[in-house]
């Protein structure tokens, strides 16, 4: 089953219910999310994109979710 550009804003707005956060997809298969969120500051980008890898890791682990190109960082 393919998995939806509202289901991935889901599971990483439950870890980040406050984030602004978009997804994209041009294909259904490779996904690009912009996540911005106050949780973030003060961490390095990897820090950053590992906490949003882990509120999909059971998409990613199931290969429901192939790929996710992430842009993360703190707000303005």
């Amino acid at each position: 089953m393919a998995i939806t550009t509202a289901e991935i804003e889901s599971l990483i707005r439950a870890a980040f219910p406050d984030a602004h956060i978009v997804v994209q997809s041009d294909d259904g298969h490779h996904f690009a999310a912009e996540v911005v969120d106050e949780s973030f500051r003060g961490k390095n980008r990897v820090q950053q994109q590992r906490a949003v890898n882990a509120a999909v890791k059971d998409k990613l682990d199931s290969g429901e979710l192939h790929a996710l190109a992430l842009t993360t960082r703190a707000p303005d």
